[in-house]
């Protein structure tokens, strides 16, 4: 059974989901957010980020993650912002040595879902049945976190022991 945290980087809020996948089933082990507030500079919220997924990286010990990629919309600002968070994200994996795969916001839905034009509720409605959890899971960064998780388990080729 293999320990994967899937990220779904932000950079007010940065959504963590950890799973366990032994082939066929998923096991929720733990999920929620790493939040920043808009009064620390770019670089201490930067800082808070990195050394909170240090941590998370240290307690859960994934042997694989999966990051969901920029969805880049109308606003260029805010995609530079997230993009600053997933690249400290992928820096705190890297540093740990953990291997990591990206994957578009409508791949994680097909993953889930079946199809990549599902809206937000429909996902993580699934995930929490796919999780075995009796509540949606909530926040939604961190639903959408475990949804990257799953996908991850899905699409990749995980040898499972």
């Amino acid at each position: 059974m293999r320990t994967l945290i899937g990220i779904d980087p932000g950079l007010a809020a940065t959504g963590w989901g950890v799973i366990r996948f032994d082939g066929s089933r998923f096991f929720h082990v733990a999920h929620g957010v790493v939040r920043t507030t808009s009064d620390l500079t770019l670089s201490g919220r930067l800082l808070a980020i990195h050394s909170a997924m240090r941590k998370l990286l240290s307690k859960y010990d994934p042997a694989e993650a999966g990051v969901e990629e920029l969805y880049f919309a109308r606003n260029a600002s805010s995609a530079m912002q997230v993009a600053h968070a997933r690249g400290v994200v992928l820096l705190a994996l890297g540093q740990k040595g953990v291997p990591v795969e990206c994957y578009s916001p409508q791949l994680v839905k097909q993953a889930v879902i079946g199809r990549g034009r599902a809206d937000k509720d429909q996902v993580q409605r699934l995930v929490g049945v796919l999780l075995g959890l009796e509540l949606v899971p909530s926040p939604d960064h961190a639903a959408d976190a475990l949804a990257v998780a799953i996908c991850h388990a899905n699409r990749s080729h995980i040898n499972v022991q």
